[in-house]
């Protein structure tokens, strides 16, 4: 997919993939979910559900690193500062040929433009906090947590899904 092409898909799963109602128990489900689908594929990740006032799930399994647990530090404050999952953001910044720092005069130390952080929408109220993940490649990180919510919603996993091929050349 192009960037322009991704950047219409990630608004789309953002439109899409909203919750009728988001507390405790509905954090427990998701991240229990996404711990599930990291054992059953042997992947190192870190869960973190929260909203923007407090935690709500958290989990870490075997092989991730303390720079994974700051890596979810900086996702989630891109998701609260922009209401946006932050691999929409690295679109929108790459369609500008701009960083965060450039645009936004934000420090890379505690801002992540990159994927893994998805907003908690809530209909009626809007984005009342985020999920993150770390320990895959972002592209990645970002697609298992819309897959994971396309389950709990009732959604199509393919109608949302950006496939395989990033817009962005391999690290």
């Amino acid at each position: 997919m192009s960037l322009k092409d991704d950047l219409a898909c990630l608004v789309r799963q953002e439109e899409t993939l909203q919750f009728e109602r988001f507390d405790e128990d509905s954090a427990w489900h998701l991240g229990s979910r996404l711990h599930d689908l990291a054992v059953a594929n042997g992947w190192p990740l870190v869960i973190d559900i929260r909203r923007f006032d407090r935690p709500l799930f958290f989990a870490a399994r075997p092989g991730i690193t303390s720079d994974n647990h700051d890596w979810v530090r900086r996702k989630n404050n891109t998701v609260q500062r922009f209401l946006r999952s932050s691999y929409r953001i690295r679109h929108q910044l790459a369609l500008e040929n701009l960083d965060i720092t450039q645009r936004y005069f934000l420090s890379p130390a505690d801002y992540a433009s990159v994927g893994g952080g998805f907003p908690i929408i809530v209909r009626g109220a809007g984005v009342i906090g985020s999920v993150t993940v770390s320990g895959l490649p972002d592209r990645q990180d970002h697609q298992i947590i819309v897959d994971v919510l396309c389950d709990l919603l009732g959604h199509d996993r393919e109608a949302l899904s950006l496939g395989d091929a990033s817009p962005f050349p391999a690290a």
